[in-house]
């Protein structure tokens, strides 16, 4: 109980004292307060929850808590990174709540799970969830409390009937899987009942304003930030990216109506302001936003940028930056081959990249991080020569620049083009020929684990068997050695490993995730795939 981080927090909003009879929630990050207080969503719906008056809410990490309600109603959890479902178990066996969503009787509460993770695929956690959030929290959050209420003296099976009503809200126990065998693909996913929806549409957000920090924090990973969303989504649809397709349609917040005034409001609290988004200066008012935050009154804020288009790099970008304390910035261009970027329908031209780096050299930035990646379908040898080549070239047009590289290596993601394509086996050898040609160039390299892009492949096109796996791997270790080792032990019970991690699945056959719609349908996502490949 570490209230002394809690008495530093500065709040940005006010939270409401609760009614006598207000529903009881805990609201839990899986990972440690440091880590989790720093996520903007889970800030978000934090403060969306204890502004309410007809609901009490608890905050729980996993080193910290504040009091928690002895009976809570409802339990819920934010996650942002496969692997800290871990911790979402240990949590749960902590306050003595079943794992098993079907263990779980009257007395227990509901647990429910929101965030990217869940909204992408949650069938390999669907075992442990009452229910599942599916998209932007907004609204929805509003939406489940408001309907638990309304049957909130009724049974647990009438509560789960009821809130599976709601768009957004994905009850995985009122649907029954069906598989070709044991050990084959999934056939379908289907109601258990009628009157429960056969598909279930992620929740989308739709206003001109965007998340804002509710809370700041010295205790944050990120000190004493404030976090303004620029930008929802990517309006570039880079083939591979969850970023992009899953939370389209791309939406940016109103400079004049919006951002200003929110980055005047937390300046009231700190001197460090960070804009957050999948592409930042794709905002299409962004050079006013810049110029706002030139002004000289704001010599002593720090300010940082999430990742920027290579394009939209100007002098003009680094110059600020520089002055505004940022020694770098970070940019995604996935490999140096122009070839493989038309694959993954990366617009961007060598002659673009070279440019960004003598533009943030000539500002005064010390460095950039370049966002690569191996093992992209259809990547051969000559495209890894390609990227060499173009660092070798950096050197050239930016000398003083530090330029990093940070690889990891291509993991199918649900509802993308990619989703039916497998991990590339070979890629931990193109990661360690990536650290042998590039390191005596002088560029900083740091591979992503290749163990940890198959585990989170597996978790990534996993179906409702792949709980078992989980909840066993859990007991040896977060090591690739431990899924394996579980899936010897389930031998004949689902699939090998090799089938959810490398192969690359039929477009004709049912997906595990198909019962949960995207932002765009199955369809259009082949047909975006099959353009990759017919170029």
């Amino acid at each position: 109980m570490a209230t002394s981080e809690l008495a530093l927090e500065q709040l940005l909003f006010t939270p409401a004292t609760p009614a006598p009879d207000a529903v009881r929630v805990i609201y839990a990050f899986p990972n440690t307060y440091s880590v989790g207080i720093t996520s903007l969503g889970y800030q978000v719906i934090w403060s969306l929850l204890a502004s309410r008056r007809e609901v009490a809410v608890a905050r729980l990490f996993t080193d910290l808590a504040e009091p928690l309600p002895r009976n809570p109603e409802l339990v819920g959890f934010s996650l942002s990174w496969e692997l800290d479902y871990v911790h979402i178990l240990d949590l749960l066996e902590r306050q003595g709540i079943p794992l098993q969503a079907e263990a779980r009787g009257e007395a227990d509460p509901l647990v429910f799970g929101g965030g990217p993770v869940l909204t992408a695929n949650p069938e390999p956690f669907a075992a442990f969830f009452d229910l599942i959030l599916l998209g932007d929290g907004e609204g929805l959050v509003e939406q489940m409390i408001q309907t638990y209420r309304q049957v909130r003296q009724g049974s647990r099976a009438e509560k789960l009937r009821a809130l599976a009503q709601v768009p957004g809200i994905y009850v995985p126990s009122l649907y029954e899987v069906h598989y070709r065998g044991p050990d084959g693909p999934v056939e379908k996913v289907i109601p258990k009942r009628d009157g429960i929806p056969s598909s279930i549409r992620k929740h989308t957000f739709r206003g001109n304003t965007l998340s804002v920090s509710t809370v700041v924090t010295p205790k944050a990973a990120w000190e004493s930030i404030y976090m303004v969303e620029v930008v929802r989504s990517c309006p570039e649809m880079c083939r591979f990216c969850l970023a992009s397709y899953l939370t389209l349609p791309f939406r940016a917040a109103d400079v004049e109506g919006h951002l200003i005034p929110a980055v005047e409001r937390g300046l009231q609290v700190t001197q460090r302001i960070g804009l957050l988004g999948a592409s930042v200066t794709q905002h299409p008012q962004f050079e006013e936003l810049l110029e706002y935050l030139a002004q000289d009154r704001f010599e002593q804020v720090h300010l940082s940028l999430a990742s920027v288009r290579t394009g939209t790099v100007t002098p003009r970008l680094a110059q600020v930056l520089s002055r505004r304390g940022s020694q770098s910035i970070t940019v995604a261009i996935e490999s140096g081959s122009e070839r493989l970027r038309q694959v993954i329908n990366k617009k961007l031209t060598n002659e673009e990249i070279l440019a960004a780096a003598a533009h943030a050299q000539a500002g005064g930035l010390k460095g950039i991080k370049f966002y690569g990646m191996v093992g992209i379908p259809a990547e051969t040898q000559a495209d890894l020569e390609a990227t060499v080549a173009l660092f070798k070239e950096l050197k050239k047009v930016a000398p003083r620049l530090r330029l990093t590289l940070g690889c990891s290596t291509f993991v199918p993601k649900a509802h993308t083009p990619f989703q039916w394509q497998g991990v590339d086996p070979q890629a931990e050898k193109k990661l360690q020929w990536y650290q042998k040609h590039l390191r005596p160039l002088g560029v900083e390299f740091r591979p992503e684990s290749y163990s940890w892009s198959v585990i989170q492949a597996l978790i990534s096109r996993g179906d409702r068997r792949v709980a078992r796996v989980l909840q066993l791997a859990r007991q040896w270790g977060e090591s690739l050695g431990s899924f394996r080792r579980a899936f010897k032990e389930l031998q004949g019970q689902l699939p090998p490993l090799d089938y959810y991690v490398h192969s690359n699945w039929d477009p004709a056959d049912p997906l595990p995730w198909q019962h949960i719609q995207g932002p765009l349908s199955l369809e259009r996502l082949a047909q975006h795939r099959q353009e990759a490949f017919s170029g």
